[in-house]
């Protein structure tokens, strides 16, 4: 049987602020692409099947699962990853807090946690609902406990700190 032999295309990303011209397999996912290609190893690779959210990032400010997603896909969009949600000496309000409120034991599923609760805390400015939102006509939704918790369901935490995660995210709702 011949062996298989792996095109490479030429992708452009837009990676925090910064473009990246690359040569990929045009199978490679973009959590690969960030952790192999650019050295962006905050996304963390969990399950691989989009089913724990270590790996979420944020595409044009919306949550994604970089799992799941060719990195010739996310060509078109403003790719956000941990690194560069915040840095060192100037950490985004939603990093202190969980520091603050000591929202991670591991820290393996951190990086995709915050990112899915800055774009999550997004959703709720923009008046998105959510399963458990009692009325969705009802105007700016009230980011209570059990509306955050449903929101952050995507992302797992297998050490179980998620009551100091939702006591985080509520720190910095206010």
């Amino acid at each position: 049987m011949p062996e298989r032999v792996a095109t490479l295309s030429p992708i452009r990303l837009s990676v925090n602020g910064r473009e990246y011209q690359l040569e990929l397999d045009h199978r490679t996912t973009l959590l690969d692409a960030l952790r192999e290609n650019l050295d962006l190893t905050g996304s963390k690779k969990g399950c691989d099947h989009g089913q724990c959210g270590a790996c979420t990032v944020m595409l044009d400010g919306r949550r994604a699962n970089a799992c799941l997603i060719f990195a010739v896909a996310a060509q078109t969009h403003d790719i956000t990853t941990i690194e560069g949600v915040g840095a060192a000496g100037n950490l985004h309000p939603l990093q202190q807090a969980f520091i603050d409120h000591d929202g991670l034991q591991c820290g393996y599923c951190t990086p995709g946690q915050i990112c899915s609760a800055v774009a999550m805390l997004a959703e709720v400015e923009a008046g998105w609902p959510s399963a458990v939102t009692p009325d969705v006509a009802a105007g700016p939704v009230d980011l209570d406990e059990s509306e955050t918790r449903e929101r952050m369901s995507g992302n797992l935490c297998r050490c179980g700190a998620y009551v100091n995660i939702v006591a985080a995210i509520q720190d910095v709702v206010g």
